[in-house]
């Protein structure tokens, strides 16, 4: 339950103090909120290239390569992920990944022993792993981009909409009591003037 309003001065220099910070840090978020827009929107552009490039080596791969069809010859573990190093970026405090470097490792085989066609298979499978790890954390930046807009854009609205209109609505209540109150306090002590006046003229009279 929100604690009732003063009407009094000090409560008018908290209120105002705050509708102070509240304007000074706003337009860093909205600040933050754009870059962050920004970004993801390169993020969603790389995601959909790479999703696009990836579908399309596919594509020319199975095309190009009808005869990976057949069992007899064994492909399974001829081409592998060794490492894959991934990195951090700090945006507006919102950590993206990025990544680093890819090992794709290849095992050894006898070009005697093995068709021709599986030299294109293995440079195939080493272009999809790459695809595939990059867009992977192209959609993850994707998503932890979207994530924070949402955070941001929340807090954006906070200030606007409830904490910045609050303190606004706040100070006007203040100052409409404390102008009530001089006015109240100026009639007052106009009253006070008056029947101390008539006093001093009836004692003056009952002197006579």
């Amino acid at each position: 339950m929100a604690a009732k309003l003063a009407l009094n001065k000090s409560s008018l220099s908290r209120e105002s103090t705050q509708l102070s910070e509240y304007r000074r840090f706003l337009p860093s978020l909205e600040l933050k909120r754009l870059q962050i827009m920004s970004e993801r929107a390169k993020a969603r552009e790389s995601a959909a290239r790479l999703e696009a490039d990836y579908e399309a080596r596919f594509a020319e791969l199975a095309a190009s390569l009808p005869m990976l069809a057949n069992d007899d010859v064994p492909l399974e573990g001829l081409v592998s992920v060794k490492n894959v190093e991934r990195g951090e970026q700090n945006l507006s405090g919102t950590r993206l990944p990025t990544l680093e470097n890819v090992e794709i490792e290849t095992q050894d085989y006898s070009l005697l022993a093995r068709p021709h066609w599986v030299d294109a298979y293995v440079r195939g499978m080493q272009d999809l792993l790459r695809l595939s790890l990059e867009r992977d954390v192209a959609h993850e930046r994707l998503r932890t981009l979207v994530e924070a807009e949402a955070v941001i854009s929340r807090r954006v609205n906070l200030f606007e909409k409830v904490l910045i209109p609050r303190a606004e609505r706040n100070i006007r209540k203040i100052r409409m009591a404390l102008a009530d109150a001089e006015r109240d306090a100026v009639v007052r002590a106009k009253i006070s003037k008056r029947k101390t006046a008539a006093r001093g003229a009836d004692r003056e009279v009952a002197e006579l």
